[in-house]
């Protein structure tokens, strides 16, 4: 009996969280050294004395209640306090939030209660900090779009005045004027229509969380096959050969899916292999409560160093001239998954080709 009692104290006494009994009066009994250091007070100065000092004086009748319905109860033991943190007082008169657990036991007639007592305020001001930054970045990221938006439309005015007067300017005076001057006109014309499929493109990035639809159960085959039935022209031009598998439902944006599978294919046939008959394969999995899509294919790969690069927005690892594009597709897609509640990467290896997988939540029927 001995060693058990000097076995008790010693974890008592060793354990990082405060651990103190009171009797059925609320009368301290035990007041291990974590204690101590939690409420500035030595164990002498507190046992015999009310737990009522180490609670702020509005919460005492509310705290007195609380044991004794616990008491009533029976329970062995439970966390106190539910999700809420409960709020202690220091000696020195600071109010600081604690977790804790309370026991009942009762010993020779008398009833005990003890609780086991934990300091959890660095970890609320740690989530103070954090919801403050995520209140921040949801106001930052809300600007941004709106910003992206406003700049975006307004410059399309200007930008179509301006090619309005370079596709006159060509009309006019083509072949009007030296070969330098039919040339300076081409450049106009062509650095117009980049600046405006760039407009587009940022717009359609800006709209992404602003004007997408409510996700409900959708058909991603439907969805594959209205993308697939948009984009003939430019398959059949590149003879592409286009397979896929059976198309789960999915919790979706019918739009936004059609945006990812548009520009992955689009992707896909694109950056092809020199003399390569482009072949691309949609496959879809289910994983979880997931469906796992990917877009495989046998064009020129990318190498490891830029897998996450050519997710951000503008980032192209081609010149214009030998890929045509903006470099905000897949940004595009990475926004689309990701307000989806999915996720998108890409296996791929230069010269093997790629695969884009993404996933989707999963949808019902019926």
């Amino acid at each position: 009996l001995n060693e058990s009692r000097q076995r008790l104290h010693g974890i008592i006494a060793s354990a990082t969280d405060a651990i103190i009994t009171v009797d059925s009066e609320q009368l301290i009994t035990l007041f291990n050294s974590a204690a101590e250091k939690m409420f500035g007070c030595p164990a002498e100065a507190a046992i015999g004395s009310r737990l009522d000092r180490f609670i702020p004086l509005r919460l005492r009748d509310a705290h007195r209640g609380h044991i004794a319905r616990f008491g009533d109860t029976g329970v062995s033991a439970r966390a106190m306090g539910g999700q809420r943190a409960l709020i202690a007082l220091r000696s020195d008169g600071r109010e600081f939030p604690v977790e804790a657990t309370i026991s009942q036991i009762t010993v020779g007639g008398n009833r005990l209660f003890t609780a086991i007592i934990r300091d959890v305020t660095e970890r609320h001001r740690a989530e103070e900090e954090l919801a403050l930054r995520a209140s921040e970045l949801v106001r930052s990221n809300t600007e941004l779009e709106r910003f992206a938006y406003i700049a975006s439309h307004d410059l399309q005015e200007p930008m179509r005045s301006v090619s309005n007067f370079a596709q006159l300017l060509r009309r006019r005076y083509k072949g009007k004027l030296d070969s330098d001057a039919d040339e300076f006109i081409d450049f106009i014309t062509q650095g117009v229509e980049r600046m405006k499929k760039l407009i587009e493109d940022l717009l359609a990035y800006s709209r992404v969380g602003s004007q997408g639809a409510a996700l409900e159960p959708t058909r991603s085959g439907d969805v594959l096959g209205r993308v697939l039935e948009d984009m003939r022209a430019r398959i059949e031009s590149s003879g592409a050969i286009i397979t896929h598998d059976a198309m789960p439902v999915v919790r979706a944006d019918a739009t936004q899916l059609g945006q990812v599978f548009q520009n992955l294919i689009a992707n896909a046939v694109k950056f092809r292999g020199e003399g390569r008959t482009p072949k691309v394969h949609i496959s879809a999995m289910k994983s979880g409560n997931e469906c796992e899509f990917g877009v495989k294919d046998n064009g020129i790969g990318i190498s490891p160093e830029y897998f996450e690069r050519i997710f951000q927005i503008f980032q192209r690892l081609h010149t214009i001239e030998e890929y045509a594009g903006t470099g905000i597709g897949l940004a595009i897609c990475k926004r689309i998954v990701e307000r989806h509640g999915g996720r998108i990467w890409v296996e791929s290896a230069p010269g093997a080709g790629s695969t884009f997988k993404f996933t989707i939540p999963q949808g019902r029927t019926g």
